[in-house]
């Protein structure tokens, strides 16, 4: 045959009836109305079935029509696997596609960072939001934006919320920042931040997205730990601090990972440092044992509640987009 596969699947040429017959008399492609068995990739088939008449090509996954143009896009760290192409986005950027289609999406958010310490400890940072389903998009530029993380709170600071994330018309907010002692309410978010000492209330989380922070319940002086985007943010067990939500798990990148987890509340002298939520989320701190851990990059995650006497919270983790097609 003079025309290759590729040739025809870029330009929509169609075959003559002569260059059908050569290619068949030279034992190559299949004429049939049912599709070749165990096929590798580059085998072709004259399908036959009433109504199709057409030449098509495998492509190691599925049996295309020459004349069909293959979706195909830019954009992000792009890898195969399993069948799909994997679009990442560890920093925004343009996701272009060349026709119309259905794709599906993971959107997070950056997380929140910790409450900073003052007298008492600060309240552990919110995860941000987890956003995750197929959407159509079009031959067009969409932009890609990864939030940030809220940078680490000094002493007798509030911690910072986390940047929001979009992909087209999804956006999932940025985690919470967790409560200071004087400000003693964790903030709202994708997933709220932890509250904090005297009975400050954790900060509500965005329904579909995240989940609420943990409380301080009484006059302790320890944080309560972030929301996450699979479970709330626990609140203290007395003189002990609450620990981050865990986060939950998507496969889209062709494994399951774990993302957005709460950051851990920050704690007294020497107690029990309180550990992040699953997918990333930092540890809180002490004065004594331990300082706040920053939540891990790029997993959406809160950081951790700085212990008491004017400690430094963890920041929060910056967000993530991935975009998935069949290859």
């Amino acid at each position: 045959m003079t025309k290759s596969a590729t040739r025809v699947a870029a330009d929509k040429v169609t075959f003559t009836q002569t260059e059908v017959t050569s290619a068949i008399a030279a034992g190559d492609p299949t004429i049939s109305a049912t599709a070749p068995s165990s096929p590798a990739a580059g085998d072709m088939w004259f399908d036959t079935t009433s109504g199709v008449n057409a030449m098509k090509v495998y492509n190691g996954n599925v049996w295309k029509g020459m004349s069909e143009f293959p979706f195909v896009a830019t954009g992000g760290t792009i890898t195969t696997v399993g069948g799909y192409k994997i679009h990442t986005f560890t920093s925004s950027g343009t996701f272009t596609a060349n026709q119309s289609a259905t794709v599906e999406y993971l959107v997070i958010a950056g997380g929140g960072s910790g409450g900073g310490g003052q007298t008492f400890s600060g309240g552990g940072g919110g995860a941000g939001g987890f956003r995750t389903a197929s959407i159509g998009v079009t031959d067009s530029a969409i932009t890609v934006t990864v939030g940030a993380g809220g940078a680490a709170a000094g002493a007798s600071t509030t911690g910072i919320d986390g940047g929001d994330s979009v992909f087209s018309t999804i956006t999932s907010i940025g985690g919470g920042g967790g409560a200071r002692q004087s400000a003693n309410v964790g903030r709202v978010g994708g997933s709220g931040g932890g509250g904090t000492y005297n009975s400050g209330a954790g900060g509500a989380g965005t329904a579909g997205q995240g989940n609420n922070g943990g409380g301080n319940a009484g006059s302790y002086g320890v944080g309560g730990g972030g929301g996450g985007a699979g479970a709330v943010g626990s609140g203290n067990a007395g003189s002990n601090s609450g620990v981050g939500g865990d986060g939950l798990a998507s496969s889209i990148s062709g494994s399951s990972v774990t993302y957005a987890g709460g950051g851990g509340g920050g704690t007294e002298a020497s107690r029990t440092l309180a550990a992040g939520g699953s997918g990333g989320g930092g540890r809180g701190g002490n004065a004594v044992t331990g300082v706040a851990l920053a939540a891990t990059a790029n997993t959406g995650s809160g950081g951790g509640g700085a212990g008491a006497g004017n400690q430094t919270s963890g920041a929060g983790g910056s967000g993530i987009v991935i975009v998935r097609y069949a290859a």
